[in-house]
């Protein structure tokens, strides 16, 4: 009879040894709407998920539920700190951008201000420049593994799963960063294990939860629909 319960209970995909619990329910996202337990960040009325990274109010353009970046006025945050997560995040390059390489629509999606998802006009590979600096990169430590890129102009979506770095007593790393990254509904970035912060991709500086944030690198970028899964 014990024989029979555990066959049973494998071929039902059950664990004699665990008792488990049902799955919450999350009631997915529709026509571009986040699911029932995300965090919406940016939904394009306001800014009150957010500040300025130099302390005070955000001063970016919000408009057509877009906020889009204004020069020299300094990066954005979340108001609130996330570890690991699910992210989902949508951005445009203008139709009418100028410059080359770094300078052609440059932003930048820092996961707990301290890795880097490199956002860039890199459509059809014509905008010569490093290729772990493109659109999609894991900036300066890993390109994507194919380029997904839209027409500047056109909305593009970043969906992103992001396990944070686990740190000792000592402030030493035990397990590193990791991310899987799809932009446009394409893998571009498969479990990569980060190698450190984007300034210093050699070392970890011991952190926990922190804030989000939006670069500001000069060019008129636009972001919207933004929502975040705490995993």
């Amino acid at each position: 009879m014990y024989v029979l319960a555990v066959m049973s209970a494998v071929a039902f995909g059950q664990s004699k040894e665990k008792n488990l619990s049902e799955p919450q329910v999350v009631v997915p996202g529709t026509c571009g709407s986040a699911p029932s337990d995300a965090i919406v960040l940016f939904d394009g009325k306001d800014f009150s998920q957010w500040e300025s990274v130099k302390g005070g109010e955000v001063k970016w353009k919000l408009a057509d539920n877009a906020m889009t970046v204004v020069e020299q006025t300094g990066s954005i945050q979340t108001r609130q700190s996330f570890g690991d997560c699910q992210l989902h995040i949508e951005w445009r390059i203008p139709a009418n951008v100028a410059g080359e390489g770094q300078n052609r629509g440059n932003s930048g999606i820092f996961l707990q201000k301290q890795y880097e998802i490199q956002v860039l006009d890199s459509y059809n590979n014509q905008n010569k420049t490093y290729v772990d600096g493109r659109a999609g990169s894991i900036y300066t430590q890993s390109p994507p593994l194919v380029n997904a890129s839209l027409q500047a102009g056109e909305w593009q979506t970043y969906d992103v799963v992001y396990m944070a770095p686990r740190f000792n007593t000592d402030g030493k790393v035990e397990i590193p960063a990791r991310i899987t990254v799809f932009h446009n509904g394409v893998l571009i970035q498969n479990h990569f294990v980060i190698e450190g912060t984007t300034y210093n991709k050699n070392g970890y500086n011991p952190h926990y939860r922190a804030p989000l944030e939006l670069q500001d690198h000069g060019n008129p970028v636009s972001f919207r629909n933004i929502w975040i899964r705490e995993l």
